[in-house]
């Protein structure tokens, strides 16, 4: 039996089973469930969003979402019986767009996600100190849109800090490299090679190799790093796994995956039951020739593979490349560099191609495509190939559907297309968006409103590691349209907004639905997944600024507990991230006390101590405290520091979480 439809089926035949109980054969009611969770806040998502207090789960299904006295039936004598003394439960969250195995990979990097240059350039020294000549040195995440001097890097700042080791660093988008002297000579590259389709090697005014390659350009370099072995690609997945869970995500798109790597690694770690994560594959696909094409051509969709934890179903293509990088392909000029259009990874005939290769086949197409141009092209190509070829709800995807003309956006959704965006690209890109594309065309940028009154969805994710992973940083940017720092105060472009209900759908049903999987996940209903997370605060009313600091307690996949928070030591979250400590925090009973050294360094503030106590300056902000030591640490109050920085601070007792909000 195909599974769409089967929960509604084991819905009604739980609804019968109910009725049959009326009855004396049946008297003794619904048969006992493994676990029941009640005295909840739970957030169902159905299509009336009802807000339930109790669940029973039998198995890995929900077999009663309701009220408290209808779970009594469910409760026996082996039934595990969880009170959520009033916390709220949302269901399993799903990221709709990342790079799992890119996510896994980076923590076995130098992690230079948005650090300042002169911290990445620091790293990059201590990894080459530390490695024999000629070993290559990697990380990923460097963004010079937050650098004081926002200016692409040159690869003689990164000579000068390893002369005799090649460097890859990727920019956060993944769609720029940095590198040194002897990237470019390992490669071959010099200032007289030709830029490739799709790519480009910055110059500098004097026509010298600036350090900065975009897109395709990058592959005659990154071809020579050594690659992950398989046992590393599977240490990757799961550490990637660990870091979901914890977030409460329990299904999540992979944005491209090879043949080998689906045989390789996803499937032994399945088979031998390590991951336990969701994953809905999407196989990367650039030529119509080779491994992955073949695979197209001899495989058919398949999924729910290994238990409804595995679909192979969809493909990925790019059309471009990132803003930030100035390779998303447009329709007209940059605005902030006359005569660039961008870079269009195939031309109109090679996209449809591709575009039919997948269609043709059965799969669905979920495309890469940035700029307005490129996603002009791939819909052209959809249009082409759905007229060539009518197919019942074939749900195509254009993943980021991040700059369109307003028919564009029209257009695609008149067809069905369905828009994959990731909210937090808004609140990074809003730093030099308008420069790029002017005001204009930002009427057709990032446009969750628009999209949502013109009758789409959207699908919501991270594109991570391109962002952080943490979903309840795309929550929050969805309803607020500002950056961690809280900024800008009224909202960038906050027309924009979504509603938090919208924004909850688009990390649940609606990205269900963008994998044809809205039947068995996506909500909380009776015969879908028990897929849930219980959460430290209230997602529909508490303060907007603290949606971005949301603690996960409990994950729960298919019944099975998989995540449970660690509360032996509280945690602070500054600006959307938990502040790290190298001493532990000092608990009195009333009080927080944070160690004063790391806490002043992890805010890049200033310290002065006189007589017992200390002043704190952090930008025209400052506040005295008195110095508590224990144990030779000296210590400060927390809520009296944050506080005194006109901070607005509030305690969420049940994770042990202080959320350090915005200036008041």
């Amino acid at each position: 039996m195909s599974r769409k439809g089967f929960g509604r089926i084991l819905g009604t035949i739980l609804a019968l089973t109910m009725l049959l109980s009326l009855f004396p054969a049946s008297a003794a009611g619904p048969e006992p469930a493994d676990s029941v969770y009640r005295n909840g806040n739970i957030y169902t998502v159905d299509e009336e969003f009802t807000v339930a207090s109790a669940i029973a789960v039998k198995g890995d299904r929900l077999v009663y979402v309701g009220d408290e006295a209808g779970v009594e039936a469910y409760i026996g004598a082996g039934t595990k019986v969880v009170d959520l003394g009033g916390n709220t439960v949302i269901p399993g969250l799903i990221e709709g767009h990342m790079h799992i195995n890119g996510l896994g990979e980076s923590l076995l990097q130098i992690d230079a996600f948005w650090k300042p240059k002169e911290d990445i350039l620091a790293a990059v020294k201590e990894a080459a100190d530390a490695a024999q000549p000629g070993e290559w040195i990697r990380g990923r995440g460097w963004m010079n849109t937050v650098w004081e001097d926002s200016d692409y890097p040159t690869k003689e700042e990164l000579d000068a800090v390893a002369p005799n080791n090649p460097v890859y660093l990727t920019r956060a988008d993944g769609h720029m490299c940095w590198v040194n002297s002897m990237a470019f000579e390992l490669a071959g590259i010099t200032k007289d090679t030709p830029n490739p389709q799709g790519g480009e090697y910055l110059k500098t005014e004097d026509g010298e190799l600036l350090g900065c390659v975009t897109d395709t350009a990058m592959s005659p370099i990154s071809a020579l790093l050594p690659a992950f072995s398989i046992e590393e690609q599977k240490q990757a997945l799961l550490l990637a796994q660990d870091q979901l869970f914890s977030y409460g995500l329990t299904s999540a798109m992979n944005a491209g995956t090879s043949v080998e790597t689906l045989n390789e690694v996803y499937k032994p770690l399945y088979e031998d039951g390590s991951l336990k994560l969701r994953v809905y594959i999407l196989m990367s696909l650039s030529s119509t020739e080779g491994a992955q094409a073949d695979y197209l051509r001899n495989n058919k969709p398949q999924d729910g593979l290994y238990n409804e934890h595995m679909d192979v179903r969809a493909v990925k293509l790019f059309s471009d490349g990132s803003l930030g990088a100035r390779s998303a392909a447009m329709l007209e000029e940059y605005s902030d560099r006359a005569g660039h259009l961008g870079n269009y990874r195939s031309s109109d005939e090679e996209m449809y191609q591709l575009v039919k290769l997948a269609y043709d086949n059965g799969y669905q197409t979920g495309s890469h495509a940035i700029g307005d141009g490129a996603n002009h092209q791939l819909l052209d190509a959809y249009e082409r190939v759905m007229e060539e070829n009518p197919r019942e709800d074939p749900r195509l995807r254009i993943e980021h559907f991040q700059i369109l003309t307003l028919e564009d956006i029209q257009r695609a959704i008149d067809m069905g297309v369905l828009p994959s965006m990731q909210t937090t690209h808004a609140t990074s890109d809003m730093l030099m968006a308008e420069d790029r594309i002017g005001a204009e065309r930002l009427k057709g940028a990032y446009a969750w409103r628009t999209i949502i009154d013109s009758g789409s969805i959207i699908i919501n994710g991270s594109d991570a590691p391109v962002e952080l992973v943490n979903p309840y940083h795309g929550l929050y940017a969805a309803v607020t349209r500002k950056d961690r720092l809280g900024e800008p105060p009224e909202g960038w472009h906050a027309e924009q907004c979504m509603t938090r209900e919208e924004a909850l759908r688009s990390f649940t049903i609606w990205a269900a639905y963008g994998e044809f999987n809205e039947d068995i996940k996506g909500s909380l209903e009776v015969g879908k997944l028990a897929d849930f997370v219980v959460i430290d605060r209230d997602y529909m009313n508490c303060p907007a600024e603290d949606i971005k600091d949301i603690q996960v307690l409990t994950t729960v996949s298919g019944g099975e507990v998989v995540y449970t928070k660690d509360l032996s030591q509280p945690t602070i979250m500054w600006n959307g991230l938990p502040l790290t400590y190298n001493s532990k925090l000092y608990v009195e009973p009333g009080t927080i006390y944070v160690p004063l050294n790391d806490t002043v360094n992890g805010l890049s503030a200033a310290q002065t101590k006189a007589d017992g106590m200390v002043t704190i300056k952090l930008d025209d902000q400052s506040v005295t405290l008195p110095v508590k030591t224990v144990d030779g640490v000296e210590y400060v109050g927390v809520r009296a520091l944050f506080e005194g920085l006109g901070r607005n601070v509030t305690w969420y007792g049940l994770s042990s979480c202080v959320s350090v909000g915005w200036l008041k």
